[in-house]
């Protein structure tokens, strides 16, 4: 989370801005511009997002349209999609949330296994689920997955679809990550689902190592066939999303499996739950969360009157 910038615009919609949500360190490598927001009464929280300079606000606003209609387990529920066709916005509840970029940046490195195994395997819920509806996200990233308390949540739904027409090359525009792009979609060919897995793999190479496009020796032993298998050039030796869930799902080589089973009634901040976040990560949500609570609003300018003259 960082102050706001002097080109960051003051209000987007009903909402007064207070803070972006992504480090400039990280913003190249994000498609949208997010902030957290509030309404003016002060009575909700938001997180609002609008597209980046350069981005097609009309295919933009489509994708965020399709979100908002959607209901996936593991996507961010968009409430409400606004506007004008030159500036849209779209908004989602808010709750204590950081991208994966700063997940890895408060816990000081690459995450330990387990932990990529289980925040993988909730992850993975969503493209499965939206595959089986014939649905492709196209636009997963460390920068989409944002974790909650209640478990990580996909944002960015159709970045590669609003980044650049259909046809065109997409590895050089600016907010996505070219290690996260299949090869059938840097080179132009419309996102699927197997590109999808593609990303999921560049996520769990950066949450295990920093970075998305790993050698092999770096990955964690139990990841390094998976992980390969979803960076594969070739889509047909791709596993699907539903095939690599279950392999994120199930208990590492070598490990008790009452240890690291997965148990979809716990969050990740219960710790009776078998992949407790790390104390530094919910130490920096709780900082979000306070930091918020005790933002007040910049006061309503008052329009200038001229003054009356006496006579």
């Amino acid at each position: 989370m960082e102050r706001l910038r002097q080109d960051d615009p003051p209000y987007i919609g009903p909402y007064t801005t207070l803070a972006r949500l992504d480090a400039d360190s990280t913003e190249h490598t994000v498609p949208e511009r997010r902030y957290l927001a509030r309404t003016a009464d002060g009575e909700r929280t938001v997180l609002v997002c609008v597209p980046r300079v350069g981005a097609d606000p009309s295919r933009w606003v489509i994708e965020a349209e399709g979100a908002r209609r959607l209901s996936v387990a593991r996507f961010l529920t968009v409430a409400e999609v606004g506007g004008t066709a030159g500036f849209p916005w779209y908004a989602a509840p808010y709750t204590p949330m950081l991208p994966l970029p700063a997940v890895l940046a408060a816990y000081g490195g690459p995450l330990p296994e387990n932990l990529v195994r289980g925040l993988g395997a909730a992850l993975a819920e969503g493209p499965a689920a939206a595959h089986a509806q014939g649905v492709t996200h196209a636009g997963l990233s460390p920068a989409a997955v944002l974790v909650t308390p209640g478990g990580p949540l996909l944002t960015c739904f159709g970045a590669v679809r609003a980044a650049a027409p259909d046809g065109m090359p997409r590895s050089g525009l600016p907010g996505l990550d070219p290690g996260c792009l299949a090869a059938e979609q840097a080179s132009g060919g419309r996102p699927g689902p197997l590109g999808d897995v593609f990303a999921l793999g560049a996520v769990l190479a950066y949450a295990s190592t920093g970075h998305t496009v790993p050698e092999q020796s770096e990955l964690p032993p139990g990841l390094r066939r998976l992980v390969a298998a979803c960076l594969s050039r070739d889509p047909a030796d791709r596993p699907t999303a539903q095939e690599l869930l279950r392999e994120l799902a199930a208990p590492a080589a070598g490990t008790d499996p009452t240890e690291v089973s997965p148990l979809p009634d716990r969050t990740v901040l219960d710790h009776t739950a078998p992949l407790p976040l790390p104390g530094r990560v919910v130490a920096a949500l709780a900082d979000q969360s306070g930091w918020l609570l005790g933002m007040e609003l910049p006061a309503t300018q008052e329009p200038f009157t001229p003054a009356q003259k006496v006579h």
